[in-house]
């Protein structure tokens, strides 16, 4: 038996109540505001770990590392995640 498994195990009603628990208590004026910040946040996150992922990137070329294996190994996670939604996409549809 397949189950449809939803984002961290939470469904449409746990999201609705999520949402109307946020309005009460921070009200709908807030909410852009909020989002607002949480965006920044991801955003300077995403940024953060693109210049470390970046710096060790430099090191590693400085010291004469061979980088090229950790890219070959995330094509082929690609690839593999790419046939995975191939074929979880077919089965979801039969659904």
């Amino acid at each position: 038996m397949i189950q449809l498994t939803s984002f961290l195990f939470i469904g449409t009603p746990e999201v609705v109540f999520i949402l109307f628990i946020v309005v009460m208590v921070f009200g709908a004026d807030k909410i852009p505001e909020i989002a607002r910040g949480l965006g920044k946040g991801m955003r300077m996150l995403k940024d953060a770990s693109n210049d470390i992922k970046s710096e060790i990137t430099k090191t590693a070329d400085k010291q004469g590392l061979n980088t090229d294996v950790t890219k070959e190994i995330s094509e082929e996670i690609n690839k593999v995640k790419d046939s995975l939604e191939d074929f979880t996409g077919s089965v979801s549809r039969k659904l």
